[in-house]
């Protein structure tokens, strides 16, 4: 049961205009059972019901993210207030987004598994809910380039170089938050669970990364417009050669496209021998794009619908890459001047 007097977690929900989606991640949240636990919302300047739907729960604390210091993200700035506002017994901090819904025991199920693994950071990638076509169309995309550029298996790896973590889900000692500076070194990072990670491998202290279905599961964007906002934020950091990356993948759409066109029009035209040559091509190239676009853990339907949505995801890389190249990028109200990640990859 949640306990304000010495909890093991300390809850930190960074909110900014979250009317939709606020209520139902707290009552996730409140109802954990099995560990002591305090759950605080940070409220960033919201313009909506944020602040009145949090204030309708009496288990938490709610608290102002307060001024934004130069240099500093929102959410940075946001997640650092709750740091702060969190009880100094609390052996672990949750940041966990307000989009997020969480399964019941799924917080001490974290803790166990982060205790018995070693782990200073723990982070979850949800299950992701997906709704209209191109939520279904790119979201897999995404996600499968995105397991293939940070594998788990390597993330969890100490002798890896590769550090990564999901900012939806993500927990961290708070032994480990102090000593690598917190927030307060990654202020102006807009990739700020990977910035996170990074800091935390690079001081030593080991890392547990995973799907989790079984603890938690987010519709990270709710309209096209979101969607499009949220990615192309981020897509240009995520990977080191966004331009390659959004050639790669047009290229493999118009293989895919050009020999299924090419063998319906042969067969058309009693050309038999090239029909089944195309279509033969055209099997194995989606093959290959089928078999990377299933890890990404979505529905048939989803990954079948990938197919187009290689063209935008093309687009979003491209668009991200111009957004950064003109000197800003907005996200939920505010513009941010562009840069890189303040903290660099690890070499191995």
């Amino acid at each position: 049961m949640a306990s304000n007097n010495n909890p093991t977690v300390s809850i930190i929900v960074p909110a900014r205009n979250e009317e939709a989606c606020l209520s139902t991640c707290l009552e996730s949240l409140v109802t954990q059972t099995g560990i002591s636990f305090e759950t605080i919302v940070v409220d960033d300047d919201s313009t909506d019901r944020t602040a009145e739907i949090a204030r309708s729960f009496p288990k938490l604390t709610l608290i102002p993210a307060g001024p934004l210091p130069d240099n500093w993200t929102g959410k940075n700035n946001t997640m650092s207030a709750g740091a702060k506002a969190a009880h100094t017994k609390a052996k672990w901090l949750l940041f966990t987004d307000a989009d997020t819904v969480h399964q019941p025991g799924s917080l001490a199920r974290a803790v166990a598994e982060a205790e018995q693994h070693g782990a200073a950071l723990l982070s979850y990638s949800p299950q992701q809910e997906v709704h209209g076509f191109w939520e279904k169309a790119v979201m897999p995309v995404i996600f499968a380039e995105l397991a293939a550029t940070y594998p788990p298996q390597a993330v969890n790896d100490p002798a890896s170089p590769i550090a990564a973590a999901n900012g939806q889900y993500l927990m961290i000692s708070r032994e480990a938050y102090d000593a690598v500076g917190g927030h307060t070194k990654i202020a102006g990072d807009l990739l700020e669970d990977v910035a996170m990670a990074r800091l935390v491998k690079r001081s030593g202290r080991k890392i547990v990364f995973r799907y989790a279905p079984d603890a938690v599961r987010t519709r990270m964007y709710r309209s096209f417009a979101q969607l499009l906002e949220g990615w192309t934020k981020n897509l240009a950091l995520l990977f080191p050669r966004p331009r390659a990356l959004a050639l790669l993948r047009s290229a493999e759409f118009l293989l895919i496209v050009a020999n299924l066109a090419t063998a319906i029009w042969a067969e058309l035209s009693g050309r038999p021998n090239l029909a089944l040559q195309t279509a033969l091509l055209t099997i194995i190239i989606a093959g290959w794009f089928w078999l990377r676009i299933r890890k990404a853990h979505f529905s048939a339907f989803s990954s079948l619908a990938a197919i187009p949505g290689l063209l935008m995801f093309s687009y979003l890389l491209v668009k991200a890459v111009s957004l950064r190249s003109k000197g800003a990028v907005t996200w939920k109200g505010r513009e941010y001047l562009s840069g890189q990640p303040r903290i660099p990859p690890l070499r191995g």
